[in-house]
């Protein structure tokens, strides 16, 4: 096996940024909602910090749902984290934009390297709640992470960076995360072909299925669409 070409990089060279796709269903109020807050944020609160605010939000949520196993009333905290990872998490690339304050390649390295360590603390203390089967918390985790593999190589070679699949994006999963833990503060079990089964259970396959889906059909379409870019002649 020939031994891998390294190549380094330097700030120096140009860089284009990828078009950003974001169809949500939310998306046109939420963006409109996030300039608001970007042009009232006081001067001494950078990007830097929303990104950090954020994460703790992230990692404070998933401590509240491990903490669910004992008191199920940590679930409001789970939602109130969210809302602040919402907050953390989606206003510190408006506020650059917003304050032509960008750096492309740091934003968007450490905005999806802090996803994938949120990802990983969010389904970790969902996997310590006792409210889902571990199993099912890690195959949330792994199918995230295929589709979010999917969305990075889209962004390296069509120059295309997808924030939402089907209408979903982000923060329309953590108002199914809000919904879910309110629901399950009342009752974590419902009833299912005759069966009683956990909510997230049943929410937690549906979602793996789900992002499985999208990353299979995703992979296919963008397949297709650089076979035909660059087809080579018999």
């Amino acid at each position: 096996m020939a031994a891998p070409h390294h190549t380094t990089s330097s700030p120096t060279i140009p860089f284009t940024s990828a078009v950003r796709v974001q169809l949500s269903l939310v998306a046109p109020v939420e963006k409109k909602t996030l300039i608001w807050l970007a042009e009232r944020t006081p001067r001494w609160n950078n990007s830097d910090h929303l990104t950090t605010l954020g994460f703790a939000a992230q990692l404070l949520a998933g401590v509240s749902y491990a903490l669910a196993r004992w008191n199920r009333y940590a679930l409001l905290l789970v939602i109130v984290f969210l809302a602040v990872n919402w907050l953390g998490d989606s206003l510190d690339g408006t506020l650059a934009r917003v304050r032509n304050r960008q750096r492309p390649r740091y934003g968007f390295y450490v905005d999806h390297i802090v996803d994938t360590f949120s990802a990983l603390f969010l389904m970790g203390g969902l996997a310590l709640s006792g409210y889902v089967h571990p199993a099912i918390a890690f195959g949330m985790l792994v199918a995230f992470l295929m589709i979010s593999i999917e969305s990075y190589l889209t962004t390296y070679v069509l120059g295309e960076f997808q924030l939402s699949y089907w209408m979903f994006g982000p923060t329309e999963i953590r108002l199914l995360l809000a919904v879910g833990n309110l629901v399950v503060l009342h009752s974590a079990k419902i009833g299912l072909f005759g069966m009683r089964l956990r909510l997230f259970d049943v929410g937690g396959v549906i979602a793996i299925a789900g992002m499985m889906v999208m990353t299979i059909v995703s992979a296919l379409r963008h397949t297709r669409t650089l076979y035909i870019a660059e087809r080579l002649d018999d």
